[in-house]
């Protein structure tokens, strides 16, 4: 005789199946709201429940998921390439570098690709940390332009983009870090960056030289695990968001 199921329980589809178990349902849930705040959860859960309770049965995994996607139409199929090849090149150079944790990874955010990543301590505010992270940074970049043979302005254009945060990065370690070309003991911080490169070639040509090794240097990584990068790619885009067991 089989003991009393919990009927409140989410149903999870085929594709979800892993060991169909609560921790699968709640991690996989939980990374495709990565991103949201508790607020948005708290709405998500409250419709999803007046939905059940409507249809008189139990509250859904799709309900669920449903809610967290909103009415958005789904990511057509070449930018959901291009979301899941850039995001699988941050994550596979953040663990070749061994920077920490890759906890997330989600391509259907509406705002195009995310991820969800931590850090060791041990090892931040040298040279070579602030190196590794530029590589990591570049690396979206590095991946689109390995397998698509050209890239999209998805690394650039606001002020919290990988090229933003790469640029102030290499910006603060000629200027603020002490690991400048020119007077690298001089701390000379900036409010507008951009407005201090555009009047000091010299000083854009060494920052964009960072840069550009940075970018090299990811793609060199992502040629020499070819292999991960592609099945992690591949397995983003189907599932179109992967937590921390299913991207290790």
């Amino acid at each position: 005789m089989t003991g009393p199921q919990n009927t409140n329980a989410p149903e999870m589809p085929a594709a979800v199946q892993q060991g169909n178990s609560a921790d699968a349902i709640l991690r996989r849930l939980a990374t495709r709201a990565m991103g949201l705040t508790g607020a948005d959860i708290e709405r998500i859960v409250r419709e999803a429940r007046l939905k059940a309770r409507r249809g008189k049965r139990a509250i859904r995994y799709e309900d669920i998921e449903g809610g967290i996607r909103g009415d958005r139409p789904p990511v057509p199929h070449d930018l959901r390439w291009r979301f899941a090849f850039h995001e699988a090149g941050h994550a596979v150079v953040h663990h070749a570098l061994d920077l920490g944790l890759v906890r997330g990874l989600h391509i259907d955010t509406g705002q195009g690709g995310y991820n969800l990543v931590g850090f060791h301590v041990w090892a931040t505010d040298t040279r070579d940390w602030y190196e590794s992270m530029l590589t990591m940074l570049m690396a979206g970049r590095a991946a689109e332009q390995l397998m698509l043979k050209r890239v999209s302005s998805g690394s650039g254009g606001a002020d919290d983009s990988d090229l933003a945060r790469a640029t102030r990065l290499a910006f603060d370690m000629e200027r603020t870090l002490g690991f400048g070309a020119d007077h690298p003991l001089l701390y000379r911080p900036h409010r507008d960056p951009g407005a201090v490169l555009d009047r000091e070639p010299e000083l854009a040509a060494r920052v964009h030289g960072r840069l550009e090794a940075a970018l090299n240097r990811a793609a060199a990584i992502l040629r020499r695990r070819r292999p991960a990068f592609h099945a992690l790619a591949k397995a983003l885009f189907e599932a179109q968001a992967l937590d921390k067991e299913a991207v290790i």
